[in-house]
């Protein structure tokens, strides 16, 4: 039944298969690349297929009332938008998604914007965007049976895998470079009860392990070259166009890490378009750490049409990735919705997560680059300032506490980092400081720093 529902189309050469038929590693036999799900009902050319517009609008807002588990869901209730499943009883749920949609009222006065919102992940189960493709591509797992799911991981991956492993019943198993993850993520792992090994390698290194393991042993992969992971990673898409009465901003910005995340928004509008609940596609860029920009500098030299992986060196963990699996996807999306790419340095980053902040919401370090990055497209006039913005925060700020510290305290950026932004910085940290106990004392300390 699954080929009725769903198919797989290789991005690569366009081969399609049947769902059943993909390799544990979710690679094409054909070329090597990876698979998009599609739906072979949607391409009808009279549309009598075609799911309706205006009724499924009505019935996903309908579900917003409703005490239903699979309603209850940000994924889930919008079931019929991404029907990768035979029996829905099998879906594994935890409430993801149905996120809030901030305005960011300070920032977009600094930047003379009119529109600007962040669409804030963090605010998921595990704090983090997985949690919305876990959710799809683990109750994969569990239709087809797999007691044992895996997956690499820089920390939130990790996090969401063991998550919903456990709350399935199935058993999970974690890859992660040793050293080079926060604390807080693998303490989720931990909680969570996932084997956890620490592998002396990169992340990149982590992911070639485990793809000989699932290879040879009956693990079901649920790294982002799973294609059903980006199923449910579009639906925060859909969730943006509803919040704004079904139209979308003019810019969507989002991090740039192993690129799934991209790829799977730019499907989400995609396919909305092609379903008429929406009229046109946001922009969506991407933006990488100046220290983990392969698809920065690919566009750069080839206008994205290759890439050469990078050894990856920057604080904001979560995107410290130097061979992305799915960068030609993510190429795809910049290029078809007019887009770009870019990067943002250490002390950029630093600063735009405080400014976030700032905003009484947090994230981070890794979600801060879109706020980082957008400031360069409005300065090079890419982003007009009567236009509308979102965006794409993936993780909160708890994520890395260690980060937040660090900056606050002036111990996390090398003074060559800093240079040119120690007064920016300056006024952006609040340390913690040594008060006698006394009310007088405190008070002193009040006046002290806001004279």
């Amino acid at each position: 039944m699954y080929e009725q529902v769903h198919q797989l189309r290789c991005c690569g050469c366009g081969a399609q298969i049947k769902a059943l038929d993909s390799k544990p590693d979710f690679r094409c036999s054909e070329c090597g690349d990876l698979y998009e799900v599609e739906y072979p009902g949607w391409k009808s050319k009279d549309g009598t297929e075609r799911p309706n517009a205006g009724a499924l609008k009505w019935l996903w807002r309908e579900r917003r009332a409703s005490n239903e588990p699979l309603d209850r869901s940000g994924v889930w209730r919008f079931r019929e938008f991404l029907p990768i499943l035979e029996d829905f009883n099998n879906a594994v749920t935890l409430f993801e998604g149905n996120t809030p949609l901030y305005p960011l009222l300070r920032i977009s006065k600094a930047l003379g914007l009119e529109q600007l919102f962040a669409k804030h992940q963090g605010m998921n189960p595990t704090g983090s965007f997985k949690d919305t493709g876990m959710t799809s591509a683990l109750s994969m797992a569990r239709e087809r049976g797999f007691k044992w799911v895996a997956c690499a991981s820089t920390g939130n991956t990790s996090a969401a895998m063991a998550a919903y492993a456990a709350r399935a019943g199935m058993r999970s198993l974690v890859l992660i470079p040793q050293g080079k993850i926060a604390w807080g993520k693998l303490a989720q792992a931990m909680d969570y009860g996932a084997v956890t090994c620490q592998l002396a390698t990169d992340f990149d290194g982590c992911v070639k392990v485990l793809t000989r393991i699932v290879k040879e042993e009956p693990i079901y992969l649920l790294n982002s070259v799973n294609p059903f992971r980006l199923e449910g990673q579009k639906t925060p898409a859909l969730e943006i166009a509803e919040a704004m009465e079904w139209s979308v901003p003019d810019h969507l910005i989002v991090p740039g890490g192993n690129l799934a995340n991209s790829s799977a928004l730019g499907k989400g509008f995609r396919e909305m378009k092609e379903l008429g609940l929406i009229t046109r596609i946001p922009k969506i860029s991407v933006i990488q750490a100046a220290g983990a920009n392969p698809l920065a500098r690919s566009f750069v030299e080839s206008d994205g049409k290759s890439i050469t992986p990078v050894e990856a060196k920057t604080r904001a963990t979560a995107i410290r990735i130097g061979n992305p699996a799915s960068w030609r996807k993510a190429a795809r999306v910049i290029h078809e919705s007019g887009g770009c790419c870019l990067d943002v340095t250490e002390a950029e980053i630093a600063i735009a997560k405080a400014e976030i902040g700032a905003e009484g919401l947090g994230s981070e370090p890794a979600s801060a680059v879109t706020l980082a990055g957008l400031k360069k497209l409005v300065a090079d006039g890419r982003v007009k300032k009567s236009e509308s913005v979102v965006l794409l925060l993936t993780g909160h700020t708890l994520k890395d506490a260690d980060y937040t510290i660090d900056f606050h305290r002036g111990t996390l950026l090398e003074p060559d980092e800093a240079r040119g932004h120690e007064s920016e910085i300056a006024k952006l940290q609040h340390n913690a400081h040594v008060v006698d106990a006394t009310p007088e004392a405190v008070l002193k300390h009040l006046k002290e720093i806001s004279e």
